[in-house]
């Protein structure tokens, strides 16, 4: 597929998407929408260990497009869910599925369904200028792309319901003191920032990051004692890693490891 709304590259283990759609605040469309779904569905097979997904210019991303999902003249409306069930909900589940680290870096803006695509993402680190929004209750929508989901869980039922219902810029700085996101950084030092964490993920044992994504994603529907066959579980697969060898071999030896991923 050739990119025309999105930047996409994978170095040094380290894979990147930028939103590309500058003069839109990087907003969604059907075409970014399928450009970010193949490349996510490529990203692993490329040798990525860990991805960025940030986005171009002076914004991460002001949600959905709505020129692109108009109301047409002489409709009643139109069928919001089916581009929740196309592009959405694919794309949500696909970043919290990648076996890998993900890493949202919050350039700007992130409204709607741009701020509910970064807190879907494992690590969010944002610039001090940066905020998020909940922009649906203005078009008398419910906060989708997994907002309802993800906001109670980070933040509580109480300040869910505040940002949802009133729909105020949180700023950057704000949403990490609420736990809304991992981290809020100077402006300057963003890039740098989440360059490092990059390359440390693209360094670490890559298996063990990714069993670890699914125990505690997982883990919010399941029973303390179901969790502790699921650790199990997956300790006795992460044993016999190439991984775990070298990080044992490398402390005995007290020397930095040098893992493979797998």
């Amino acid at each position: 597929m050739n990119y025309e709304s999105i930047l996409y590259s994978v170095d040094g283990g380290v894979g990147r998407i930028t939103l590309n759609r500058p003069d839109k605040l990087n907003s969604f469309t059907t075409a970014m929408h399928a450009e970010v779904r193949d490349a996510l569905a490529r990203v692993a097979a490329d040798g990525a260990r860990v991805l960025v997904l940030t986005g171009a210019g002076r914004g991460f991303c002001a949600g959905q497009d709505l020129g692109d999902r108009a109301v047409a003249p002489g409709e009643k409306g139109v069928d919001l869910g089916a581009s929740i069930e196309k592009n959405y909900k694919p794309l949500v589940l696909g970043l919290r599925a990648l076996p890998m680290p993900v890493i949202a870096a919050v350039n700007g803006v992130a409204a709607g369904a741009g701020a509910n695509v970064a807190l879907a993402c494992d690590l969010v680190v944002a610039a001090k200028s940066a905020s998020f929004v909940q922009a649906f209750c203005r078009l008398g929508l419910i906060p989708d792309s997994g907002g309802t989901w993800f906001l109670p869980r980070l933040v509580g039922n109480v300040r869910a319901i505040g940002l949802a219902l009133l729909g105020d810029k949180l700023p950057a700085e704000q949403a990490a003191a609420w736990g809304l996101i991992w981290q809020c950084v100077e402006d300057a030092e963003l890039a740098a920032t989440v360059d490092r964490l990059a390359q440390g993920f693209a360094a670490a044992p890559t298996l063990g990051l990714a069993l670890t994504k699914q125990a505690i994603y997982g883990g919010w529907s399941r029973s303390l004692a179901e969790q502790l066959d699921i650790e199990r579980d997956m300790q006795r697969e992460l044993g016999w890693s190439a991984d775990y060898a070298e990080g044992v071999a490398a402390f005995a030896a007290k020397r930095v490891p040098s893992f493979t991923g797998h």
